[in-house]
């Protein structure tokens, strides 16, 4: 008798496809994660920067800035300025902005911190003085 030793393909494919099924799976959790992740980075850091603008340079000085930059707020890590992907705030396709406004001479009456999320809805901090 002859007998073949080894797997049909039928039994390839299967373990194949269960194989690429695990892949999309894992593939996907991993996505999922590391968005949740920086979305969770930079609402920290939009939080440390409103609480910076107002607990540090607000009420030494009375106003807000009319441009967040590294030396604006000694009171903060100036890391927090960039976000996940290292654009500086302001920076073109940066996920954080700071719109100031009511401004004039550099000196401004109010502003809004903006940070981009992914499948989120944006994490927005505004002024507490208008």
């Amino acid at each position: 008798m002859n007998k073949r030793n080894g797997f049909t393909i039928i039994e390839l494919l299967v373990v194949a496809t269960f194989l690429i099924i695990i892949a999309i799976l894992g593939f996907s959790q991993y996505t999922k994660l590391t968005n949740e992740s920086n979305n969770a980075e930079k609402r920290t850091a939009i939080n440390a920067m409103h609480y910076s603008l107002e607990e540090g340079f607000y009420v030494k000085n009375g106003y807000y800035p009319e441009k967040l930059e590294e030396g604006t707020l000694p009171t903060m890590d100036p890391a927090l300025l960039k976000d996940p992907q290292g654009k500086k705030i302001g920076e073109k396709d940066s996920s954080y902005r700071y719109e100031s406004s009511n401004c004039n001479d550099g000196k401004c009456k109010s502003y809004k911190l903006v940070a981009t999320l992914v499948d989120e809805d944006d994490y927005i901090k505004e002024s507490r003085h208008k």
